[in-house]
This record gives structure tokens, sequence and C-alpha cells, in this order.
């Protein structure tokens, strides 16, 4: 596999202003790292996320592996959650970060982070409340392949269709957990959902608020160990319910 930084779509001079802007900043940054048995690649992420962090914040879903021992070895402050799933994580770390922004980033190396100056900076610049990383504007290694590949590919874009028809906008992706908001945002949204359906519901709740919206191109890379959490035989019926539910009644 290749590294992030040999990869062909890698460009740092696309990161330089964004760069700058992060530099720059008053703001301080909780980057966040929800985490349930990725113990393999935690530790990878957690020191390549650390230039880019005033607080690293690992929130564990109970895990049964040595996520938390690589997480107290790596000396970053660690949280579990209720054990409900990562929608709980998220909502968890809401509450517990110090930080004036939050980046939330899968911990199975899916997310390059050299991308966070670029989710960050709209922010910064006061141009946006919330940011989302666009895997159809950057590419996605996750998206095609199988059936069930394909199948989420479906959802997602039906989901993100019906967002941007009941709210007025074009986005891309509505589904990706690779994102920035402002804290203060974050703990108005008043989040629910306990499961990856909590993006979904980010992406609603932030725009039915009246808070600003924007995507960046963000690539996803094929995770390094295990296979995706997400099963649609058992999530599929929850993740139309939720976008039911909040295009409905979002507030």
């Amino acid at each position: 596999m290749l590294h992030h930084q040999e990869d062909p779509w890698y460009k740092p001079s696309d990161l330089e202003e964004a760069w700058d802007i992060f530099q720059k900043r008053q703001a301080r940054v909780t980057v966040v790292i929800p985490t349930r048995n990725e113990g393999e690649s935690l530790g990878d992420i957690i020191e390549h996320c650390r230039p880019y962090a005033d607080e690293l914040l690992v929130v564990d879903g109970h895990s049964r592996d040595n996520t938390r021992e690589v997480a107290e070895g790596a000396g970053v402050r660690f949280i579990l959650d209720h054990g409900k799933g990562k929608g709980d994580g998220i909502r968890t770390a809401i509450a517990a970060a110090d930080g004036d922004v939050l980046v939330f980033i899968d911990a199975d190396y899916s997310h390059r982070p050299a991308d966070i100056p670029r989710l960050v900076a709209p922010i910064l610049k006061g141009e946006a409340d919330h940011v989302v990383g666009s895997r159809p504007k950057g590419g996605s290694d996750e998206l095609h392949g199988d059936v069930n590949k394909f199948m989420r590919m479906i959802g997602s874009d039906i989901i993100t269709l019906g967002i941007n028809y009941r709210f007025n906008v074009r986005l891309s992706d509505s589904q990706n957990g690779f994102r920035a908001i402002r804290t203060a945002v974050a703990r108005d949204l008043g989040l629910r959902e306990n499961i990856t359906t909590i993006e979904q519901e980010m992406t609603i709740k932030t725009l039915a608020r009246g808070y600003r919206l924007v995507e960046v191109p963000a690539h996803e890379y094929a995770r390094r160990f295990g296979e995706s959490k997400i099963k649609l035989s058992i999530h599929s019926l929850r993740y139309l319910y939720s976008w039911i539910k909040y295009l409905l009644f979002p507030r």
C-alpha cells in the first residue's frame, strides 16, 4: 500500500494557504478520534494528528483490544463513551472537548491527517461553521469495488440528494466522518443518534439551524486493518428512518 505522502493525489502545494491560516490561528483545535477495536492503526493516526491539534481526544467505545494502552502510551486524553456506537462517542467528545473547533477523524487511517488544516481553514477565516470532507470531490478507495460498497454509495447519494432539495443546497457528501465544526455549534445541534447516522444528523441540523456548511475535497483511503463496522443489513433501516425524521422535523 502507498503511504499517503506517496499517493499521486497528494499535493502539498494545495495545502499551503490552509496551513498558513492554520498556523496563525488563535482558536484552539481539538482533534477527536472515535475508536473501537482499532489499536493496530491508532498509534499512527495519533502521531500524524499531533501537528494539527491543541488537544488530542480519543473517545473509545469500550474496545476489547489494546486501544486504551495505545492511547495512554501516546500521552493523549482518553475517555470512554457509553458503549452505544459511534454517534454516542461523538456526542461524548463534543461535551468533553476543550477546543474552540472540533475535528473528527476516523481511527482506521482512511483519512489523511494532513488535510486537517484544509478542513479547519474556512472556519478560521470566518466563512463556515461546519466543514465536511467531500469524498466525491477528493476521491475514495472505499466506495467502489463490491456490492456492499456500491449500495453504500447509492444510499449516500440518495440521502444527500434529499438534503440538497430540502434545504436548497448542493452538497456532494453528507455522510463522511471526516469533518470540522465549531464547538459551540456542535453543542447547539442537540444531536441524538447513537450510531454512524450522526453524520447525516449533523449535516441536516446544521442547515436547519441556519449555520454555514461548506465542503472541501478529502480523499478516503482503504482502511489499513480489518473491515468496516458499517453493516447495511443491520443499519440501513436506521439510516432511512433518521433521514426522513430529521428532514421532516430537523429541530
